[in-house]
């Protein structure tokens, strides 16, 4: 069953020779006849062993006749040049902070600098795209977009096919670039880069044609003799604006829902996150090339905040942006010139509340979701636990728990060692900062430190590269700034519940000290009992939430939307609403009629009414309220009175 799967999922195995190679018709006839055996053995002796081999044999007839029959999946090979895995020895430059600010404080620099934040390594330059560059590459992925755009839902399943085997076959060449390039650990790679990118390629091979196939509607009161749908038509190209956290299922997840849906796109890259495209880009040519597909469908452009307005300023048909509040909002005026339309995802601090009936036991394993959430990646998710609300009576235990496990953790350089558990902070000092002063503003209002904290500096190992170490920080007053400013850092804020009296009473106060925040993107709430915890989950104020769980399991359902409200945005990605929204709904109308023989067909198309003819005749308001005292009037009464309403109308 394993070969089989992997013949399904990836295509034969080179060909045999010719003698051997068994002919379609014969070998679907020799199973036929196998399974004709089978049934007429069962007919005349029903037993368990029977019914057994019938079901047997409907699984290999299945099975075999899938792999019979299905279409191979391309192989792409794009090997890990010098250019993405550079050979780093003891005289390779070290990346100096200062070449961003040498050309002057309100200048951008000449060049994008890349380099490695656990090491500080420098990994060399990529161009800044001009405004020209960036029309250049719209006008490749529009020439490509409209030869893209009429083709089937088989060629855009193979494509989505190739690049999941590719992803699949080439997991660590894709993570160690991933590291490389944001100083994450191979795990958070694996598990934050590539493993949800699976899940998108495989619910959207599977489901993504049924959400975008021209969709049936009812037809209108007084419209009986039409036949009416919704289609779902590419809106051309696609440009997104794309964050440095998860550099590869940051580019892969708008491509494979904007390729699918027919479209082409451009992405902007962000500058602390743009060498990884060598090696990306690449393989996305690559995998468009095996699959058929126009190559140039997809184009990457490198720079800074210029580039990014050049792009908005493009013509392209919608965009996507990832990122701050801020830049969000000169995001939507820019777009707003043109009326192009965006959706914004702008961050979160989501909640996690925990109740006061959790066991023991239950805490244990809440400590370690808990820490999941907030330190994978170094806390620099999107949707990430940024405030943990815990109720009095699992306050102490809650906090001892997290407390010991921050303690234990390793951090330090993560492409090499296995057993490192925080990585670096892609950012590096500029973003260590602003976790410092949220810390310390927290600490001077009451807050304690339990672990981390602190900025390494001096003889610290930490000090080399771009590390802040695992931070829980407890007893945080609701008037802190790190309870309403974005961390995207690994602090664990914990803020206690008061006991107000009763568990609905201690959870009202939980619910309200959660929605006391602009931002809204995601939630969670844990308790014992789990009807509690859904109606936690159900009052905290997000675009997402779940009980029981991290919050971010809802992303590993990639048919579930992806957005938040307030701050944290607007519109969607991922889901039926994600694919749908890179499209233009266009509603259909035509006659139902039209095969009826005779001529009866075209007598059924709509004219107009007398009544209702040009010029006219004093009838028209009569006839027309008589419609609708007839269709939508209650009573039988008033229907009489419409129908004789369109009689007198006729007869003027």
């Amino acid at each position: 069953l394993g070969q089989i799967h992997t013949y399904m999922r990836f295509g034969p195995p080179p060909p045999l020779p010719p003698v051997a190679t068994p002919d379609l018709a014969s070998a679907l006839a020799t199973l036929a006849a196998a399974f004709a055996d089978v049934l007429s053995a069962a007919a005349a002796d029903i037993s368990w062993q029977s019914a057994a081999a019938l079901a047997a044999s409907l699984c290999c007839v299945y099975l075999l006749g899938a792999v019979l029959l299905s279409e191979p999946t391309p192989r792409v090979d794009v090997p890990v040049d010098e250019d993405v895995e550079p050979k780093i020895d003891g005289s390779t430059a070290k990346f100096d902070a200062a070449l961003l600010t040498a050309e002057g404080a309100r200048r951008e620099p000449s060049v994008v600098y890349c380099w490695d934040p656990s090491s500080m390594d420098m990994l060399g330059t990529l161009p800044v795209a001009s405004a020209e560059d960036v029309a250049a590459a719209v006008g490749r992925a529009r020439v490509a977009q409209a030869a893209w755009a009429g083709s089937t839902w088989g060629a855009r399943r193979r494509l989505l096919r190739t690049m999941l085997r590719f992803v699949t076959e080439n997991q660590r060449a894709i993570a160690r670039v991933a590291v490389r390039e944001s100083g994450k650990t191979m795990v958070d790679a694996i598990f934050g880069e590539i493993l949800v990118t699976c899940e998108k390629l495989k619910w959207t091979i599977a489901h993504g044609e049924a959400a975008l196939r021209p969709e049936r509607r009812p037809t209108g009161t007084l419209a009986m003799t039409k036949r009416v749908k919704v289609e779902w038509r590419p809106v051309g190209v696609v440009g997104a604006i794309v964050p440095w956290n998860y550099p590869f299922h940051n580019v892969f997840n708008p491509v494979i829902s904007a390729l699918f849906a027919g479209n082409g796109i451009v992405i902007k890259v962000s500058e602390y996150a743009s060498w990884s495209t060598l090696y990306y880009g690449r393989a996305l040519r690559a995998i468009l090339a095996a699959a058929g597909a126009p190559t140039d469908l997809v184009q990457f452009v490198t720079g800074y905040g210029s580039t990014g307005a050049a792009l908005v300023g493009s013509g392209v048909d919608k965009l996507i942006f990832v990122g701050s509040p801020s830049v969000g909002g000169h995001v939507m005026r820019a777009a707003a010139a043109s009326l192009t339309p965006v959706v914004l995802e702008l961050g979160g601090k989501d909640p996690f509340v925990v109740c006061d009936d959790v066991s023991e036991a239950e805490l244990d394993r809440i400590a370690q979701v808990a820490c999941r959430g907030v330190f994978q990646n170094m806390g620099q998710n999107c949707a990430g636990p940024e405030r943990f609300f815990v109720a009095d009576a699992a306050y102490a235990g809650f906090c001892s728990r997290v407390g010991a496990i921050a303690s234990r953790l390793k951090c330090g350089p993560p492409l090499d060692d296995a057993e490192v558990d925080c990585g670096a902070i892609t950012m590096g000092r500029r973003q260590m900062g602003h976790y410092q002063a949220l810390v310390d503003d927290a600490v001077s209002k009451g807050a304690r430190l339990l672990v981390g904290g602190y900025t390494p500096s001096g003889d610290d190992p930490l000090a080399a590269g771009s590390f802040y170490p695992p931070t829980v920080i407890v007893d945080v007053p609701e008037s802190a700034d790190i309870l309403q400013t974005e961390i995207f850092g690994p602090i664990m804020c914990v803020v206690r519940v008061a006991d107000c009296g009763g568990a609905a009473a201690n959870d009202d106060e939980a619910v309200r000290l959660a929605n006391n925040c602009d931002f809204a993107l995601s939630s969670c709430a844990f308790a014992q009992s789990a009807p509690r915890a859904r109606a936690v989950a159900a009052r905290l104020e997000a675009g997402m939430s779940a009980s029981n769980d991290l919050e971010g399991s809802t992303y590993l359902s990639q048919s579930l939307p992806f957005g938040g409200r307030k701050q944290s945005g607007f519109d969607r990605f991922a889901g039926i609403e994600g694919l749908r929204g890179l499209t233009t709904p266009r509603a259909v109308c035509d006659d139902a009629l039209e095969w009826l023989p005779f001529g009866l067909g075209a007598l059924l198309r709509t004219a107009i009414p007398p009544p209702l003819q040009y010029p006219s005749r004093g009838g028209g308001f009569d006839f027309a309220s008589g419609l609708i005292e007839l269709f939508y009037g209650e009573g039988v009464s008033l229907k009489l009175r419409g129908v004789a309403k369109l009689i007198g109308a006729a007869a003027k």
